[in-house]
């Protein structure tokens, strides 16, 4: 007895040693509706998830104009996930649907309003500039970094990548010399579907759920549920992989923060499509 009960101890503590160890996948729902009595809601999202990158959901409510004064340090990225509006930017006014994507770039301030009787969410994306970050901002083309980005996820390029089936469509919504070291597009496919298992130890990955979106999500032993309107953090190095059920809709954003600017030649496997 002497020795088993040692031994016994030392399973035991292994075994939940390997239990708090074993992989997973963080995960945040967002909140998509209001309570009756509130206009704005602000809420960080997966903080201290990636470094010098942060993520904020926010909602307004129409009569709402929310004013957005932004810093040199940084470079932002508004995705618009649901509801109507305008950004008014530079003097022009940009018409909100969603799944519309806007970078301010060089100009200063933004007024963000939803349409009448409606209800606006989007992400505020934040990404700290290096000195190397600033040193390759002076390389990329001027109209990329000077002018307001704007577009609708719908009308990006789409691109093909041999992990995925011919029945996926994927498009490149946000190219990598706009902002340093970032790439974002989205992934649609009806189900059943997958996004073949993959690695990428040279960038960290979110997974942002569009419109009905309704797929797992595997990350070596791990897997998880995600829904339309939750965001996910990739473990660094991980193999995964997606899949869609008979039924179900594959629709969600993946957004690449390569950890430096030599890790973008994994985008050389996106492969440009010829859209009739």
């Amino acid at each position: 007895m002497k020795i088993r009960i040692p031994l016994l101890v030392f399973a035991i503590s292994i075994l939940f040693s390997y239990q708090a160890s074993a992989q997973e996948i963080p995960i945040e729902y967002l909140a998509m509706n209001l309570p009756a009595n509130m206009q704005v809601y602000s809420k960080p999202i997966l903080e201290n998830e990636i470094t010098g990158i942060d993520v904020t959901h926010i909602t307004i409510t129409d009569g709402v104009i929310k004013k957005e004064y932004l810093d040199q340090d940084h470079k932002y990225i508004y995705l618009f996930i649901k509801g109507e509006g305008n950004v008014i930017g530079n003097n022009q006014i940009y018409n909100i649907v969603p799944e519309t994507i806007i970078l301010p770039n060089s100009v200063q301030n933004i007024s963000i309003s939803a349409a009448r009787n409606d209800t606006l969410h989007f992400l505020k994306i934040s990404s700290e500039l290096t000195e190397q970050d600033i040193s390759d901002l002076k390389e990329f083309p001027r109209e990329n970094t000077d002018q307001i980005y704007y577009a609708k996820f719908i009308d990006c390029e789409a691109y093909t990548e041999p992990i995925k089936s011919p029945n996926t469509v994927s498009r490149t919504v946000l190219p990598n010399r706009y902002i340093p070291r970032i790439a974002m597009g989205t992934v649609n496919a009806p189900g059943p579907d997958a996004v073949g298992a993959h690695e990428h130890g040279m960038l960290e990955q979110l997974f942002l759920g569009l419109t009905d979106n309704q797929v797992v999500v595997y990350a070596d032993d791990a897997k998880i549920d995600f829904p339309a309107y939750s965001i996910l953090h990739i473990p660094l190095g991980s193999s995964h992989s997606v899949s869609v059920e008979d039924g179900d809709k594959m629709y969600y954003m993946w957004l690449d923060f390569f950890r430096d600017k030599k890790g973008e030649a994994w985008l050389n496997t996106h492969k440009k499509v010829e859209e009739k």
